[in-house]
């Protein structure tokens, strides 16, 4: 064990939840009205209308994976009679779809931001810094799915063993850094980085993830209204 290992494996989850938990409370205390995602859709709607719901149905359905393969010990897989190679195979192919879709989303978004004037004028610098932290942590855990359990062999790296148990010692307040000396180093490198984004959520436009969108049947219509009052504007629907 090494100081660097103490800091990463010990320190660093902490840390991380706790910069997100005061910087949520901060943030909805002191910005109300920018606890949103910024849409862009009166922008540019063409790519929006396809890599937007792309990249959510596929973070989503990643973020279920790592639930599952984090949080369910593998002991209860085992007791419900899925083994081993039948998890790998299961894990590794919804996986990579999840992986391909998110991905595919992500790419037409930057893209989107990148081609069209409109968006790229209206990207702040803290939106350039979520792309590049969202990016981190996708790509290495598609390098970490490729290297590992593609390639890996039969059964690929059982993480259930090492990193699973790291995962569910950090609730529990008793961290066992020990086993992560041993993991891949995509794998550490893909969990270094997702701490890293949970330390900046909420001071980005991610902060939207974790709002109950309750209110979004029944909420009045945004009204757009154009600064040249001699330019007709179009007579509001609904509320």
């Amino acid at each position: 064990m090494t100081t660097l290992d103490t800091f990463l494996w010990v320190i660093l989850p902490y840390l991380s939840i706790a910069i997100m938990a005061v910087g949520l409370v901060w943030r909805y205390r002191t910005d109300q009205f920018g606890w949103t995602s910024r849409s862009s859709e009166w922008n540019e709607n063409r790519i929006l209308r396809w890599s937007s719901p792309l990249f959510h149905i596929g973070i989503l359905c990643v973020a279920g994976g790592h639930v599952v393969g984090l949080a369910v010990p593998k002991s209860w897989t085992q007791a419900a009679g899925v083994s081993q190679h039948m998890y790998h195979l299961g894990a590794t192919g919804l996986g990579s779809l999840a992986a391909l879709a998110t991905i595919t989303g992500l790419a037409g978004l930057i893209w989107r931001r990148v081609v069209v004037k409109s968006v790229r004028l209206a990207t702040s610098r803290m939106d350039i810094v979520t792309y590049a932290m969202l990016c981190l942590p996708i790509g290495l855990g598609t390098w970490a799915t490729v290297s590992s359990q593609v390639l890996g062999g039969h059964e690929g790296y059982d993480y259930r063993e090492t990193v699973s148990v790291w995962f569910r010692s950090i609730p529990a307040l008793h961290p066992r850094p020990e086993l992560m000396l041993d993991v891949p180093m995509p794998f550490k490198l893909h969990i270094v980085a997702g701490m890293l984004l949970f330390c900046i959520w909420p001071f980005t436009r991610l902060v939207h993830a974790v709002s109950a969108p309750v209110g979004y049947v029944t909420r009045p219509h945004i009204v757009y209204r154009s600064r040249d009052r001699r330019k007709p504007t179009s007579k509001p629907r609904g509320w």
